[in-house]
């Protein structure tokens, strides 16, 4: 402790030092330390947030300069919080990280009245439609905060939607009179963060207000670009050495068909490649009995499909690969059309 804070401890009574001594362990208790603002929440919403929060935080509210006091006792960094105790604020503690304290805190906000006095949040609107109200002084009322509202089928209705006040305007008592009476809840309360410290950041609020479901598509996206720079690359890693092999056994495949490579590995696809080869030859000979008598009726085989796939731009080298072998098939059916076809055939099956 400081030589300053003693000197403040010595002139305070037992019970704030037990007092700051109390936030002092509350605040070391959290990974995540913020002051939350608690202006017009009524006792008993209060309580009920409290209740709500726990298991995942908790409120502590106090005297501000005990709030103070405490903080820069605490130091660590805590005590750039004290810049926004003023008014009627409160702590709040979590191990939680602080955008999911902040997501909490905003999705348990409720909707309220307005009270005559207040400044409006946002604009004020009266929706179209029948208000439920017979017809009487409410009209005029209606009319009188500038909403297009008229007697109309017994009843009393709206027109069209009006703005009767906008945002930062102050509210008028007829004006929530109105609001009451159509039951209309135009703010909403809750805790409003004003800062939140954690792992030696100081986090303001409108930082923290961030989409989850957009950050985590843009955090997908980025892994998916970085592991095609790898793979485009070939810088292998834990998650594309797998895809890299694949490329390069496939890869490997097709020169070892290419070249005719006696292996078991590629027997069949050897096989299906000389019979296609033979097929295609007999098919271009004008004669019925060009296509050896033993492979007469017999369907051609399916191709195997053994070559593995493997993810991103590896595809379109495989089908690359694959068109090569292809045009390779073809100059082989050329080259022995020209020549003696029959001389072929002998030779191919004895």
């Amino acid at each position: 402790m400081s030589a300053e804070a003693e000197r403040k401890t010595e002139t305070i009574p037992e019970w704030k030092r037990e007092e700051v001594d109390d936030i002092v362990a509350f605040l070391e208790r959290y990974d995540s330390v913020g002051i939350v603002d608690v202006t017009g929440i009524p006792s008993r919403q209060l309580q009920d947030m409290r209740r709500e929060l726990h298991g995942t935080a908790a409120l502590r509210v106090s005297r501000n300069t005990l709030m103070e006091r405490a903080l820069e006792e605490v130091d660590d960094g805590l005590e750039d919080l004290t810049e926004h105790v003023a008014g009627q604020v409160g702590l709040i503690g979590t191990n939680d990280n602080p955008f999911g304290l902040y997501k909490q805190l905003e999705e348990s906000k409720t909707p309220a009245p307005i009270n005559a006095g207040e400044v409006a949040p946002n604009d004020i609107v009266i929706p179209e439609g029948d208000t439920g109200v017979d017809p009487g002084p409410f009209v005029g009322e209606l009319q009188s905060i500038g909403a297009n509202a008229r007697i109309d089928e017994g009843s009393i209705k709206v027109m069209e939607d009006s703005t009767v006040l906008s945002a930062g305007e102050e509210v008028s008592q007829d004006l929530a009179n109105v609001l009451g009476e159509l039951g209309i809840e135009p703010k909403e309360v809750g805790l409003d963060l004003r800062g939140v410290f954690s792992d030696g950041v100081l986090f303001a609020p409108e930082e923290l207000a961030i989409d989850v479901e957009e950050y985590e598509a843009d955090i997908q996206s980025a892994a998916a670009a970085a592991r095609n720079l790898s793979l485009n690359a070939e810088y292998p890693t834990a998650q594309t050495a797998p895809s890299m092999l694949a490329k390069a056994a496939g890869e490997a495949k097709s020169v070892g068909i290419s070249a005719a490579v006696e292996s078991p590995d590629l027997a069949d696809d050897l096989v299906s490649k000389a019979d296609a080869q033979v097929r295609a030859l007999a098919a271009v000979i004008d004669d019925e009995e060009a296509l050896p008598e033993e492979l007469r009726g017999v369907e051609e085989p399916a191709d195997t499909g053994s070559e593995p796939e493997s993810e991103g731009e590896e595809t379109a080298d495989e089908d690359e690969t694959e068109a090569e072998t292809d045009e390779s098939d073809a100059e082989d059916a050329d080259d022995t059309e020209d020549g003696d076809g029959g001389d072929a055939l002998g030779d191919m099956f004895g």
